[in-house]
């Protein structure tokens, strides 16, 4: 008897795939495993099965078969179990295991035709820990030598060698056929899963690339909060206390409206600082227009600053009168700094249909249009405007003063 069947074998763990849950799961592989402990375990039955079963050779050549065939169950679940689960990656340990098995395996062949049954559990394992080149040589000595060495020792008739001879080169081809086959499917499918978690690393590093973009983008942003609100309010601040200081001694009257004015900036910074915490509007803003936040944010300068409101107003977007809020906030306190004791400032905003325009014009000192650009006001002003679709721009010159000008889009449609 020499019958020969080679079964497909599973897919191989693929270890080097990362699943959605960012982990490798060692186990999938194991649990698809267990099918395969099963077949082992019913072709080696079978086997057993039909050896005490048949009429020839007599028993003891038979029950001598059967217990080294048993001997393939211990040497299966301690080398052979370990060698495939660990995909055939200890070549040393793979080769261990078949060259025992085939010195259980093949003097049972040689003994009685049936044991070449146990041929359908073992022919896979070639395949799944040797190389394609390997597996064939593996699985040519596994059908054919068994053949031989039966037919050397038992003389059968001329007709049953060749018939047994012609099975197991028949399986041998069929083996070869299929074993390439799945193991070029194993190939792509490990191909297929390095690409996977390519991509899955490519998409975790572009999550990480856009959170850290977003909090960038945060903190910029804070920064520009920070310094259109609290830096600017302790620098009014700073300025009050240098004023109350020199009128201390002549201008009381005077001193205590600075005093004042003082402590009406500090609530200011005290509420923004909480708006900021909450993630609110900013504390000018809140329960009020536009034009009447800009009207308190002006009369907190010193001196007053005038506004002018012209076109109809009406109720913006939340963050569009944040961005012209705080261009007023940054052109005053650029003024106040810049442009000289007790210049004149007039903030002027223009509804229009489409466009909202706010401009803060100073008539302190000016500077040069091509001066180098220090601190970061201009520049989050800008980018206010830009974040907005709006456009911001900035004229002036020595001795005439400074106009800090932004637009901003009404509508969606009208947005650049």
């Amino acid at each position: 008897m020499s019958a020969h069947l080679h079964v497909e074998e599973p897919p191989r763990r693929l270890t080097e795939f990362a699943g959605s849950a960012g982990a490798r799961d060692a186990h999938v592989w194991e649990r698809a495993f267990r099918p395969w402990d099963l077949y082992f375990a019913v072709v080696w039955a079978a086997t057993a099965v039909f050896l005490l079963g048949a009429a020839e050779p007599p028993a003891p050549y038979r029950l001598t078969a059967v217990g080294l065939l048993a001997l393939l169950v211990p040497w299966y679940a301690v080398v052979g179990r370990p060698a495939i689960l660990g995909e055939g990656e200890d070549l040393r340990r793979s080769t261990v295991y078949l060259a025992g098995a085939m010195a259980l395996f093949l003097p049972a062949g040689f003994l009685a035709g049936e044991t070449r049954l146990a041929t359908f559990a073992l022919a896979p394992h070639c395949f799944m820990l040797l190389s394609l080149r390997r597996a064939m040589a593996a699985s040519a000595v596994l059908n054919l030598v068994p053949v031989a060495g039966w037919a050397l020792i038992w003389r059968p008739p001329a007709h049953v060698v060749f018939f047994n001879s012609v099975f197991a080169v028949v399986t041998l081809v069929f083996s070869a056929f299929f074993g390439g086959w799945i193991i070029r499917i194993i190939e792509q499918s490990r191909d297929r899963a390095r690409l996977i978690a390519e991509l899955e690393a490519r998409r975790e590093e572009v999550a990480r690339l856009s959170a850290e973009r977003g909090a960038l983008a945060e903190r910029e942003r804070m920064s520009r909060e920070i310094h259109d609100t609290l830096a600017q309010g302790f620098t009014s601040l700073l300025m009050l206390v240098q004023a109350v200081q020199s009128e201390l001694d002549h201008d009381l009257p005077e001193a205590r409206r600075h005093l004042e004015l003082m402590a009406v900036t500090a609530r200011q910074n005290l509420a923004e600082a909480r708006a900021l915490v909450a993630g609110g509007a900013p504390a000018d803003l809140d329960g009020g227009s536009l034009p009447e936040a800009v009207r308190r944010l002006a009369a907190r300068h010193e001196p007053p600053a005038a506004v002018a409101v012209t076109g109809p107003v009406r109720p913006l977007p939340p963050a569009l009168e944040v961005v012209a809020l705080r261009t007023c906030q940054e052109a005053l306190a650029n003024a106040a700094k810049h442009a000289g004791p007790g210049a004149a400032v007039r903030l002027s905003l223009a509804y229009g249909d489409h466009e909202l325009t706010v401009s803060v014009r100073d008539g302190g000192r000016g500077f040069a249009p091509d001066a180098p650009a220090r601190g970061f006001g201009l520049r989050g002003l800008r980018a206010r405007a830009a974040e907005a679709g709006g456009t911001a721009s900035v004229t002036s010159a020595p001795g005439l003063g400074t106009t800090v000008s932004v637009t901003l889009p009404t509508d969606p449609g009208s947005a650049p």
